[in-house]
């Protein structure tokens, strides 16, 4: 009597399982759904912009018109990483690059991909609140301007792993290549390869960039005094002489215009 109760009592529960991950699924589906109507809903989802003064940022309008931003972000939060961003439609794809970029087209550098991240995101410079997600200290450590190499289609290039491009920025120029790197297993992260490709910009021997370079390109400070500034969120600030060509960020994704340009 007692494994027949058992057994009936194990029925009437499989219905209420089974109920349940159905609605798992749906609720999935409706996630996938809303990152596919609003490309930033990942990075929104992970954010309470009522600690962060992290922009929260909307889609921009695609522009053939301009030129697309391109931009290094030195992030000192759990782990000190480098956040590689370019601009495409409307929002700056992003990568975490551990190590930060080389100019040894030898030193094949991890790049993870991660969730887009808003156009107006490409000037903070500051602090996220501990205990917000990424919390710590982010400096804005190279900008300028990109372009895919001749040839090249972004969106098939991305669909099919390697994106071939030229940066125009304040420390790395010219040709660079982010190729994706086969997952081993289901749980493995979107990885990628950032490259520098053979030119004149190549440095295979001295100091690494990142060790050269470690002050801001916009402030001129370094890592422990933006950290210790009051301010966790500023834009349109006027940094050193050398920034001040750097591309302005419009209304329009992809429309940029230089200061050099506007002062003519």
């Amino acid at each position: 009597m007692a494994k027949r109760a058992a057994k009936k009592a194990a029925r009437k529960r499989a219905p209420a399982k089974k109920k349940k991950a159905g609605t798992a699924k749906r609720r999935a589906a409706s996630s996938r759904s809303r990152t596919a109507a609003d490309p930033l809903g990942r990075y929104k989802a992970k954010r309470d912009f009522k600690k962060t003064q992290e922009p929260s940022g909307t889609r921009r309008r695609v522009s053939k018109a301009g030129k697309l931003a391109y931009l290094i972000q030195k992030h000192d939060a759990s782990r000190l990483h480098y956040d590689f961003r370019l601009e495409w439609n409307g929002t700056l794809m992003s990568w975490a690059v551990p190590k930060g970029p080389s100019e040894n087209p030898d030193d094949k550098r991890l790049a993870v991909h991660v969730e887009d991240h808003p156009v107006d995101y490409g000037s903070f410079e500051g602090t996220i609140p501990q205990g917000e997600y990424g919390g710590g200290t982010v400096m804005l450590w190279d900008r300028g301007t990109w372009e895919p190499q001749e040839g090249v289609d972004v969106d098939e290039a991305l669909a099919s792993g390697k994106l071939a491009f030229i940066l125009h920025g304040e420390r790395l120029k010219g040709k660079w290549a982010l190729v994706r790197l086969r997952p081993r297993s289901p749980k493995d992260k979107d990885n990628w390869l950032l490259i520098k490709e053979l030119d004149d910009h190549v440095k295979r021997s001295g100091k690494l960039v990142t060790e050269r370079d470690v002050t801001s390109v916009a402030s001129g400070r370094g890592m422990d005094e933006i950290a210790e500034g009051r301010r966790v969120w500023h834009s349109n600030r006027k940094g050193r002489a050398a920034a001040e060509a750097a591309p302005e960020i419009l209304a329009g994704p992809a429309h940029r215009r230089s200061a050099q340009k506007k002062s003519r």
